[in-house]
């Protein structure tokens, strides 16, 4: 909260001399990341849309290739900003990118799949990129940035003192069964009751979700609902395991010995 009991985000809570702090959020491919990002933002009330800040938070997905000028592009492209020339240079357009967030009451920039903000890039590549972000959290109309991206994004911002200072990190853990299995049976338990289906019985279950999940919450969950898409396709009135068994066939194309839903030995099974 502020002086006047207004709710703030913590990389406002942390600032110093108009200068604000990012954060960096860091997950393996399906660990969930992006959509916990996704609800803590859409939930947050002090950023919601307003008459003082009709976007106060943009959302971007680095894109393809990825330069300082694109990502930039991408950034306007996303606040409405009508389609602009290449010619432009990299600071032209940054300069339209900080004057566009001070128009629009932007708080905070979300950019997903972030490692891939540094694909084999050199040294210098890399710190102009995070320069330009280091810029975007000073001064006038200064943001917070998210980064969300896999295991290699912390050591690409960590290399540079003045920027690694600015980010606080969060890593998703994995899944484990002694500290999840609550949680993994709570959630299965509210899905089946929006979809009208019986709980499946608590056997193994959880233990090969995880395996079959790669100890990964956000690969977990999509297994969760395509297995009650299938029990709800066949009319079925109870989740169970087989339903499981066909989701992750249809995923993985393994043959039944490799399914870790039917296999005796599927803790053994390597998913690579």
């Amino acid at each position: 909260m502020d002086v006047n009991g207004n709710p703030i985000m913590a990389g406002e809570a942390m600032r110093a001399a108009g200068e604000k702090r990012g954060i960096a959020v860091v997950g393996g491919a399906g660990s969930g990341k992006t959509s916990l990002i996704a609800k803590a933002v859409g939930k947050h009330p002090a950023l919601q849309p307003s008459e003082d800040a009709l976007m106060p938070v943009v959302e971007i997905t680095v894109p393809n290739p990825a330069t300082v000028k694109s990502v930039g592009f991408e950034i306007l492209k996303k606040t409405g900003y009508p389609e602009l020339a290449n010619r432009r240079t990299a600071w032209e357009i940054w300069n339209d990118v900080r004057t566009r967030f001070r128009l629009l009451g932007t708080r905070v920039l979300v950019i997903d799949e972030a490692h891939d903000l540094f694909p084999r890039k050199s040294k210098s590549e890399a710190y102009d990129i995070l320069r330009t972000l280091k810029s975007l959290m000073q001064g006038n109309g200064s943001v917070v940035v998210v980064l969300c991206g896999i295991e290699s994004l912390t050591d690409s911002i960590s290399f540079d003192y003045q920027v690694q200072r600015r980010f606080a990190k969060f890593e998703l853990p994995p899944v484990t069964t002694a500290a999840d299995s609550k949680l993994i049976w709570g959630m299965i338990g509210k899905f089946c009751d929006r979809a009208n289906l019986d709980r499946p019985k608590q056997t193994d279950l959880i233990d090969r979700l995880a395996h079959a999940g790669r100890y990964r919450l956000g690969i977990c969950i999509e297994q969760i609902i395509s297995a009650i898409e299938i029990a709800l396709m066949r009319g079925d009135t109870q989740l169970d395991i087989q339903h499981f068994a066909d989701a992750f066939f249809q995923q993985e194309g393994c043959e039944v010995d490799r399914n870790i839903f039917l296999s005796p030995r599927w803790s053994s099974i390597d998913l690579g």
